[in-house]
């Protein structure tokens, strides 16, 4: 048995999620917030007014390409980003979609996983270039980035519901409700909850509240059950209200 056959690394099934960390930290030191999972972004990168978007996938596909191609009309630079190939026949594949790409003018992150610590090679940078821009779709990704006090998913995941900006805020109110008993929007808001306090308990997306009087909601066991499935967010957002009477 050669020693390549005997490293678990090399045999491993790989997710899209192992090159969400490595990729971040690559952003990280380039003087970027990043963040997962941002409408429909596996990563969202900013720094001041500038937007870069990060497309993770295993390998190259068609999708992927129109996946990137979609991000190019919100964001100031797209890349996608694949695992390192294995092998001297999977490098050359991947050389050979290098033209494609920049004819897309979309850049290429290069992820190795092989070794203790994943690092990250820019292949290809994009060129930047003017078009038609879903303004839109840019303030939305802006106004996410904005609002989330936390990077609490792991680009690439589908196994757990997003932590968005909105959830974050549903688990804050839920907090509170949990912490101080049934609460007034009004008093809530006190607490720190902000401004979508009210909405987000009539709305009650998620099923977590209910109403029990004219101005009085308290929190559902399906509540106390996201409170434990969401613990670190919790925690992070639990600091920022009173200790308990």
């Amino acid at each position: 048995m050669s020693p390549r056959s005997q490293d678990p690394a090399a045999t491993r099934v790989l997710r899209e999620t192992d090159l969400y960390a490595p990729v971040r930290d690559y952003l990280t030191t380039q003087a970027f917030t990043v963040r997962a999972e941002v409408a429909r972004c596996d990563i969202a990168a900013q720094k001041g007014e500038h937007l870069v978007v990060v497309e993770l996938k295993l390998g190259f596909t068609l999708a992927l390409l129109l996946q990137a191609i979609r991000r190019q009309r919100m964001a100031d630079l797209v890349y996608v980003a694949v695992p390192r190939p294995a092998s001297a026949a999977g490098e050359t594949r991947l050389r050979e979609n290098l033209p494609l790409l920049r004819r897309l003018e979309l850049g290429l992150l290069v992820v190795d996983l092989r070794t203790p610590q994943p690092s990250v090679a820019v292949a290809l940078q994009p060129v930047p270039f003017e078009r038609r821009r879903d303004n839109k779709g840019r303030r939305a990704v802006m106004r996410e980035l904005a609002l989330r006090t936390g990077d609490d998913n792991a680009g690439g995941s589908t196994r757990r519901a997003l932590v968005t900006a909105y959830r974050e805020n549903a688990l804050l109110i839920a907090a509170a409700l949990s912490r101080f008993g049934p609460l007034a929007p009004k008093q809530l808001r006190a607490y720190g909850t902000g401004s979508k306090t009210l909405p987000i308990l009539r709305n009650n997306v998620y099923g977590w509240f209910e109403r029990i009087d004219r101005a009085l909601y308290r929190i559902q066991p399906s509540g106390t059950a996201a409170l434990s499935a969401y613990t670190d967010v919790v925690a992070r957002l639990s600091a920022t209200l009173p200790p308990a009477p």
